[in-house]
């Protein structure tokens, strides 16, 4: 099958939603389809322009009109569909509906070019009410008004949640996939005799659903109460200055570390990949997913992140709810509210766990991107 892959953006070489589009192109390219990606971005002159595997297709120019063009103009889309005889077409949504993107679904249903729409998470409209961004405020009061009307013209909304409709439109849902090209199996650096200190790891670009502030106060919690022994938590990921202060959301990782005198177990290790990033993981015995998704309405989500740490072979807590893992053995739930992290809990679940990083990938073989990506071509196909 012919496959167009629509993002609405560009990537970004350190970006994990960059590095997720391409491991889904990759799955789908495994599974046999011929795949193009179309994105959004800038040529080397600065130009504003629409490309398909690498090649322009419609240069926007330079300047204000420019930057409105690129969020009016989508009948490149249509022709580049209709020249190639596309047959499908696999979109990201982007927050981003408008008259003129209903405009280019409806021709391209029109054309009998089936299209689908994945919405990455599902709620998202607390994620961009909390914000005090005013330009992202106004992108949702826009989608908001045109959203349902944009999906009456797919075929099926692709989702991670459990929904069975959204905006009006059935779904199909999948699970976060991952790729076990990418990801290393987990390897535990020896400790020395007598050393009983738990290292404990979280990535993520860090917003306020991640909710590490719990597991911050978790561990201050910890001292206060009389701990004894050494727990660091290992922050890898960008971490914005408003997330060190106290905000709406949640409490400042600052405010947290000066409260309870932490700031030798707090270690922020900015951006890291590859060898760099697996030398902290080896480091660590447990990782920490999101602790705070209801803070974003979101009580039900697959989150890319619990599938990379099964893959990578390592324990871990969340508290959302997870149908892929919330039974499995390897995996601690944290309570849905604001409570600091019992870290007593982690403790004696990582000392008394015996399972190996093998065993654990073993449990995702069926979330790879070449499974899930299928699931949505086979849907389309038997609902055309």
């Amino acid at each position: 099958m012919r496959i167009l892959f629509l993002v609405y953006h560009g990537f970004s070489e350190h970006s994990g939603i960059s590095k997720k589009i391409h491991y889904q192109v990759k799955g789908l390219r495994e599974n046999g389809h011929e795949v193009h990606l179309c994105h959004y971005g800038f040529d080397g002159n600065g130009r504003r322009c629409r490309f398909v595997d690498g090649e322009v297709i419609r240069d926007y120019g330079r300047g204000p009109l420019a930057a409105l063009r690129q969020r009016t103009d989508y009948g490149c889309i249509y022709d580049y569909c209709v020249a190639r005889q596309i047959e499908f077409v696999y979109a990201r949504c982007f927050q981003n509906a408008s008259p003129w993107l209903i405009s280019l679904f409806r021709r391209l249903r029109r054309a009998a070019i089936p299209a689908v729409t994945e919405i990455p998470t599902y709620p998202y409209d607390q994620e961009f009410l909390s914000s005090n961004d005013w330009n992202q405020r106004l992108d949702l009061w826009i989608d908001k008004r045109f959203r349902r009307r944009l999906y009456s013209q797919m075929n099926a909304v692709v989702t991670f949640s459990d929904a069975r409709e959204i905006f009006g439109q059935r779904t199909v849902n999948i699970s976060n996939g991952v790729d076990f090209d990418s990801i290393p199996l987990h390897s535990n650096s020896p400790q020395a005799a007598g050393d009983s200190a738990v290292h404990l790891i979280g990535v993520a670009e860090v917003h306020f659903w991640h909710g590490f502030d719990r597991l911050m106060a978790g561990i201050g919690e910890y001292y206060k109460a009389g701990g004894k022994r050494d727990v660091y938590f290992h922050v890898v990921g960008g971490v914005h200055p408003a997330y060190m202060t106290d905000g709406r959301e949640a409490p400042g990782f600052q405010t947290i570390i000066d409260k309870y005198g932490i700031a030798d177990r707090i270690i922020f290790h900015g951006t890291m990949f590859g060898d760099e990033l697996t030398t902290v993981f080896n480091q660590c015995r447990f990782a920490i997913g999101s602790l705070g998704r209801h803070r974003s309405g979101i009580s039900v989500i697959k989150t890319l992140k619990n599938r990379e740490y099964a893959t990578r072979g390592i324990p871990f807590i969340y508290s959302e709810q997870d149908s892929d893992f919330d039974s499995q053995p390897y995996v601690l739930k944290a309570p849905a509210d604001e409570s600091p992290i019992d870290i007593g809990k982690i403790l004696d679940f990582v000392d008394g766990f015996t399972m190996q990083p093998t065993e654990i990938r073993k449990t995702v073989e069926h979330l790879t991107w070449k499974i899930q990506m299928q699931r949505v071509v086979d849907d389309v196909t038997n609902n055309c």
